[in-house]
């Protein structure tokens, strides 16, 4: 199984040209992915740098006609309205919003859209955010894949977000150990059996070595720990940046590795590569390539 994890800022390159199609063209020349996990996936909200698209979900079904698509909203907000009062040429009840999305051509069983916390600080400008999760039948064996993108300005807010992935490790651990039977075969109520198995990707905004980076990998109880993929394949090795490499305007004290694949402890044995590019100017981030036996 291939993973591409990439926060590819709107589909805006490091020299602020925004082409979503352009951003899936260079995933695709980075692997035959089966899964990918995109962050800052926008919907109406045209005003930001370089002007993406009204829908950037429906751009995405239609490059990926192949893939399913799934969407999770973290900031949702009301349409803006320019200097006129009208609504900046967008549907008129269509509303800003900013989140992730996962594409992947294997069979999805359950979804679900984690609102992450949100604790106040009032000392930094803050949004809310939001983790993705699919269960995947992924070859292997089932697994979760989690999609996030963790609080920029924030450290308090970051420690809580990573607090809580944890937490659901947990009861999605507790969920795999002891399962509920379907209310029925047609109803909502289905059955609550999940695996395991996770990998939990996307923007820490956090810096290899950070305080959040660690307490990610502690020990979990009822669950394998997570680790870091690329750490755990280039053992004693430090990764290279994940952002700001060619971007340094938005990045002016320089490049940053916050970018991470971290898996569970179990799937150690399935790892088989995990590399960062660090050649594609096509965001301010580089992507994160994932392999799994």
């Amino acid at each position: 199984m291939k993973l591409v994890s990439w926060n590819v800022q709107w589909g805006r390159d490091a020299s602020g040209v925004v082409d979503l199609a352009r951003t899936v063209r260079e995933a695709q020349r980075l692997a035959d992915f089966d899964v990918l996990c995109l962050q800052e996936i926008t919907r109406g909200f045209r005003a930001l740098p370089g002007g993406p698209g009204d829908d950037q979900f429906a751009e995405l079904r239609a490059l990926l006609p192949a893939y399913t698509v799934i969407e999770a909203i973290g900031a949702d907000l009301p349409a803006q309205l320019d200097a006129q009062g009208s609504r900046q040429g967008v549907a008129p009840m269509q509303r800003r919003q900013f989140g992730n999305a996962l594409a992947t051509r294997l069979p999805v069983a359950q979804v679900f859209r984690h609102a992450l916390p949100w604790p106040a600080d009032s000392t930094a400008p803050s949004m809310q955010r939001v983790a993705l999760e699919a269960v995947l039948d992924a070859p292997g064996g089932a697994l979760r894949v989690l999609i996030t993108h963790l609080e920029f300005y924030s450290l308090r807010q970051r420690l809580a977000q990573v607090d809580e992935l944890r937490r659901l490790q947990q009861e999605a651990a507790d969920h795999a150990a002891h399962p509920a039977p379907a209310e029925n075969d047609v109803g909502p109520f289905a059955g609550t059996a999940r695996p395991v198995s996770a990998i939990v990707c996307g923007d820490f905004n956090s810096a290899w070595g950070s305080e959040a980076y660690t307490r990610m990998l502690e020990p979990l109880a009822g669950t394998p720990a997570f680790i870091d993929a690329w750490t755990a394949l280039h053992a004693g090795a430090t990764p290279p940046p994940t952002a700001g490499i060619y971007d340094t305007k938005q990045w002016s004290d320089g490049p940053l590795t916050c970018d991470f694949a971290f898996v569970t402890e179990d799937l150690r044995p399935r790892l088989r590569s995990c590399e960062i590019d660090g050649a594609t100017q096509a965001s301010d981030h580089q992507p994160i390539v994932l392999e799994l036996s």
